[in-house]
């Protein structure tokens, strides 16, 4: 069996399952949290279609993850994630899928679904199947652990790290998910951080009005407002490879979870991230 083993358990969060499980807590019930512990409802109502979630460190940007993840805990059972990040590292193909195999964190194997998997790759023509682009890229690994938080381990999940983030490449992979996921019970996870570096101030006028693009599910207004904001997102391929299934999923609306800025929790307001907690619904 392959198994990707966790490259950021004991730096981005927490080493041993014991002190995973209480950071993760922490996160769930930190001020800027949802303000306390998800009990997974079994029979929700399953509108979550997909949501945006940032991918610091949990000291960061955790507390406002908890948020989407305490949405979805209400939402009902998920048979299946795919899970979208961007390539910081440059290594790998331009899309570059997992096809098999575990993901091992200090709270157990996420299993690679080959199912929908092999059913995403046959709707589209620019995945590639390469571990290469996943074995150092923390974007993804990162949402990992609050899933098996909520569903005690047992997760199904396909891995899609885009180092190309044009508008047509998103769109191409937003189309396949749609296809693919079309009779599925499952649910898309754009992992994204917005502005980088820049005052706290600046980073909540520019994130919120890239934000505003994702709420009218406009990919388009979206990186267009990237552009000419000079919005430093990084995971803005996701962002608009979700809004593009979602929509032909039958996304009704979404709604802005929580934002947030490093500095709200540090305190350092003169140069920041920008972390967001979006949810795509029915």
């Amino acid at each position: 069996m392959k198994i990707r083993y966790a490259r950021y358990a004991g730096s981005f969060y927490a080493g041993t399952r014991e002190s995973l499980r209480r950071q993760i807590e922490e996160c769930f019930l930190h001020r800027f949290g949802p303000g306390s512990l998800p009990v997974l409802k079994e029979t929700g109502e399953r509108r979550i279609i997909g949501f945006v979630c940032p991918h610091a460190g949990y000291m960061y940007s955790g507390p406002v993850a908890a948020n989407a993840y305490y949405r979805l805990s209400q939402d009902g059972r998920v048979d299946v994630f795919v899970i979208l990040g961007p390539n910081h590292q440059g290594i790998g193909s331009g899309v570059a899928l997992m096809d098999r195999g575990v993901w091992r964190t200090p709270l157990g194997d996420a299993e690679v679904d080959e199912e929908t998997a092999r059913e995403i790759l046959r709707h589209s023509t620019i995945i590639d199947v390469d571990d290469s682009a996943h074995a150092y890229e923390h974007s993804i690994e990162v949402q990992i652990p609050f899933l098996q938080y909520i569903y005690g381990g047992s997760i199904k999940f396909i891995p899609i790290c885009f180092l190309m983030q044009d508008l047509e490449t998103a769109r191409e992979v937003g189309q396949a998910l749609a296809e693919a996921l079309r009779n599925k019970n499952a649910v898309i996870i754009a992992s994204s951080d917005w502005t980088h570096y820049e005052p706290h101030r600046i980073a909540y006028e520019k994130d919120n009005a890239a934000i505003s693009a994702v709420l009218k599910l406009d990919e388009r207004l979206f990186y267009s407002i990237l552009e000419s904001r000079r919005v430093t997102a990084c995971g803005f391929g996701p962002v608009a490879a979700l809004i593009t299934a979602a929509k032909d999923l039958g996304a009704s609306g979404a709604e802005l979870l929580s934002y947030k800025t490093s500095g709200d929790i540090t305190g350092d307001t003169s140069a920041v991230v920008g972390y967001a907690a979006i949810s795509i619904f029915r």
